[in-house]
């Protein structure tokens, strides 16, 4: 089975996805430029295979691989990271997906230099990588999964959501919660000393307070 007929697209979608209008893929369907699938209830759909295909690559001679991604925060949560890995294994089986490669990673999914991570990245933007499986959004990127996933989608890589909660520690979330909560109340901490710093000084909290700059002037 081709991993990549996995993912379908709604018009509007195919549409944002290849950049043309959905009057456009309506016309191409009637002229037989681009055909759409249809549902059982004639719904128009359109494929990942269609999508290679309307940007030029053969999806028979397509070599590229086909990545597990599994991750978590500390190496505490191992268990967790070996469920994962074993839950993906058994869908890409069953769904007759053969896989190229597995990656484990320890790292917090607010971490933007996570190393296997990045390195995944290197390979998806070498056109090295067709499918990259996952069991939930978070074991990816924590935020911003959209943006990374339109970003793959720009160098012809699919990333399948299996969508399966239970597998996606809920204490990660209120650790990462926390961590944006320090860093966001340390910054405002350091505002705030640097508003009484200023506040310290008689000449510029007075010029502070009339609304007027600081004269730099100097006295020749």
């Amino acid at each position: 089975m081709n991993t990549s007929n996995i993912k379908n697209y709604k018009p509007k979608d195919f549409a944002e996805l290849t950049g043309v209008s959905v009057k456009t893929l309506q016309r191409w369907d009637r002229d037989g430029i681009l055909k759409a699938n249809r549902t059982p209830t004639d719904r128009r759909y359109y494929t990942y295979d269609q999508y290679l295909q309307f940007k030029g690559i053969n999806t028979e001679k397509d070599e590229r691989q086909a990545v597990i991604y599994a991750r978590v925060s500390t190496r505490n949560q191992k268990d967790d990271l070996q469920k994962q890995v074993s839950f993906l294994r058994q869908f890409c089986n069953a769904k007759g997906m053969i896989i190229d490669e597995c990656i484990e990673e320890y790292g917090s999914g607010l971490n933007y230099n996570r190393k296997k991570w990045n390195e995944l990245l290197d390979k998806v933007m070498e056109q090295k990588i067709k499918t990259i499986i996952v069991t939930h959004k978070d074991r990816f990127i924590r935020f911003g999964y959209d943006w990374f996933e339109k970003f793959c989608r720009k160098f012809n890589t699919t990333i399948v959501i299996v969508n399966n909660e239970e597998l996606s520690p809920q204490e990660e979330l209120v650790q990462d919660i926390v961590s944006i909560l320090h860093v966001f109340s340390s910054r405002l901490y350091g505002l705030r000393k640097y508003r009484k710093q200023i506040e310290g000084d008689e000449e510029i909290a007075e010029e502070l307070q009339n609304g007027n700059k600081p004269d730099k002037r100097t006295d020749h």
